[in-house]
């Protein structure tokens, strides 16, 4: 078996690009509290501007482009799942809501018994 090494190739500029998305994802929070007394407009566009921006810068560095190909990669195969049929749901839950039914029912059984048994043992009289 031969083992492949994964060269990770970071930019030097990494470190500071999420010191910036972070600051920016921050200066978001801190823009909703500023604006509060401003119009709705206002206050929405600059903070989904800052979170827009945020996210950009975020996205722009190895570990956000990894992120985003991994989430590709995911949409992908999503797509190929074979999603069961109505019918089919209909019955599989009917199937499973009357095993969960027949288990109670045995667990009750079990139970009841168990506490005449006891209460035999335990009641002098």
């Amino acid at each position: 078996m031969s083992t492949q090494e994964q060269v990770i190739t970071t930019s030097p500029f990494d470190k500071v690009k999420w010191f910036l998305a972070i600051a920016l994802l921050a200066a978001a929070v801190y823009a909703n509290h500023y604006f509060v007394d401003s119009g709705m407009l206002v206050r929405v566009g600059s903070i989904l501007g800052l979170i827009a921006t945020g996210l950009a810068v975020g996205l722009s560095t190895f570990k956000g482009k990894a992120a985003m190909a991994f989430a590709k990669e995911a949409r992908i195969e999503a797509r190929k799942v074979v999603w069961p049929t109505r019918t089919e749901t209909i019955q599989t839950t009917l199937i499973i809501v009357l095993a969960v039914t027949v288990v109670a029912l045995l667990l009750y059984g079990l139970d009841w018994i168990l506490v005449k048994l006891i209460s035999l043992v335990t009641v002098r009289g």
